[in-house]
């Protein structure tokens, strides 16, 4: 039998520890009480809506509901986020949260692989993967999404289950997603001949297994290149949340560790793109929903250019509980809700200060715009992207970066603060 010499054994325990912060993290409070009544009306409106999708538009987008309820039960027991995460890599250099993505992305990429590859679908559809053009419409929308992601206090997906949880400010942030997604929609003539070139997919070149391969070790490149970066800077570490005590509360109750969420959100993805044939996506429901708004009060979205493309046409004449990306989210937030109560955190707040309210509005806009020019957001086109092997995924991460380094220089004007080194936590 053999050992590994000292010097190397000594290497492999540094590269699977936890990466150096300035300070020990502190210990999870305990959590708080079962919210019985938020959980019993988020878990009755849940198993209504589940019945009436299922009864009054069938299986297929029954399962979808269920997923996205499924997703938001996810996202906030592990408070899986991609807003506080490029945050605290860009002010700090903590890339916890940026190697959580790594995993979320890896693991993504091969289950993708593996169905689309293989063309395994349920209810008749085929998984097809996400590609986007690569243009100025991408570049600038990444970059606006990320700056209103920094002011807003949410990306996609944390919009949503941060509204199902309570937040009261987030309910802005979603109230200027919407309009900003829909005003993008009608102006969409303004901006829908920037310069572009096709989408590339590296399947299309160099088959599944090769784009699955590149993904994995580029993404393995970034972990390593962020735990040197760690390394170096010695940041604060993640603030914790409150947790449940033992492994069995903390499965119903939260809190789950990053890499728990990573996985669970990959299947739970993984599962939307079986059932429906296309990745999970969060934003083109707002422009739907700002579009029945609007047919609401009177006007009409059919004559927009935007709601007479190929796709877009089809999804404002059905049902919006027929919707693939409406039944998800509403799912979420209907999850997230569940979620939060069953953890005791469920709460509405308060008294959010005017230039916090202001933040979140203008945030949400900037988002909504940013999806729409970008082709999608932190979920439609990063993570759906680079687990499709697009190269517009990885395009959509790099300027949501540069985004995010812009944002951190506006939230002082609007009383947000930034971790800083010497901080307990960030």
């Amino acid at each position: 039998m053999t050992t590994a010499p000292p010097a190397e054994a000594a290497k492999t325990a540094a590269l699977l520890s936890p990466s150096p912060t300035s300070v020990p993290r502190p210990e999870a409070p305990a959590a708080p009480p079962v919210r019985r009544v938020p959980l019993t009306v988020s878990g009755l409106l849940g198993a209504a809506l589940t019945a009436y999708v299922w009864s009054a538009h069938g299986a297929k987008p029954g399962v979808l509901l269920l997923l996205g309820l499924a997703l938001g039960i996810a996202l906030f027991h592990s408070r899986f986020g991609f807003t506080s995460a490029w945050r605290q890599l860009v002010a700090v250099g903590n890339g916890t949260g940026l190697r959580a993505h790594t995993l979320l992305l890896g693991t993504t990429a091969t289950l993708f692989a593996l169905l689309i590859g293989t063309k395994t679908g349920l209810f008749g559809s085929v998984p097809a993967p996400s590609g986007g053009p690569l243009g100025f419409g991408l570049l600038i929308g990444s970059f606006v999404f990320a700056v209103g992601m920094q002011l807003g206090g949410a990306c996609a997906s944390g919009t949503l289950f941060a509204v199902g949880s309570g937040q009261t400010s987030i309910v802005l942030t979603l109230g200027g997603f919407i309009g900003g997604a829909t005003l993008a929609a009608w102006q969409f003539d303004l901006w829908k001949d920037l310069p572009s070139l096709e989408p590339v997919v590296m399947a299309d070149h160099i088959g599944w297994f090769g784009s699955w391969a590149v993904t994995i070790l580029v993404l393995a490149a970034i972990a390593l290149i962020s735990r040197s970066v760690q390394a170096r800077r010695n940041p604060p570490p993640i603030g914790p949340v409150p947790s449940a005590r033992g492994a069995a509360a903390r499965v119903l109750r939260g809190s789950w560790p990053l890499a728990v969420g990573a996985l669970a959100l990959a299947v739970l993805g993984a599962g939307v793109l079986l059932v429906s044939g296309g990745a999970w996506g969060v934003t083109s429901a707002f422009s739907l929903w700002g579009a029945e708004l609007v047919r609401a009060l009177g006007g009409h979205p059919e004559s927009w250019s935007w709601w007479q493309q190929p796709g877009n046409k089809e999804m404002l004449a059905g049902p919006v509980l027929a919707d693939k990306t409406s039944l998800t989210d509403i799912g979420i937030m209907i999850g997230a809700a569940v979620a939060a109560a069953l953890g005791g955190t469920w709460t509405l707040h308060r008294g959010v200060p005017w230039r916090t309210a202001t933040a979140a509005a203008l945030g949400g806009v900037l988002m909504g715009i940013g999806a729409r020019l970008a082709g999608g957001c932190n979920i439609g086109a990063y993570l759906a992207g680079i687990a499709s092997g697009s190269l517009h995924g990885w395009v959509w991460g790099g300027f949501a970066l540069l985004g995010t380094w812009a944002g951190l220089k506006l939230r002082p004007l609007f009383g947000l603060g930034n971790p800083k080194p010497g901080d307990g936590v960030c």
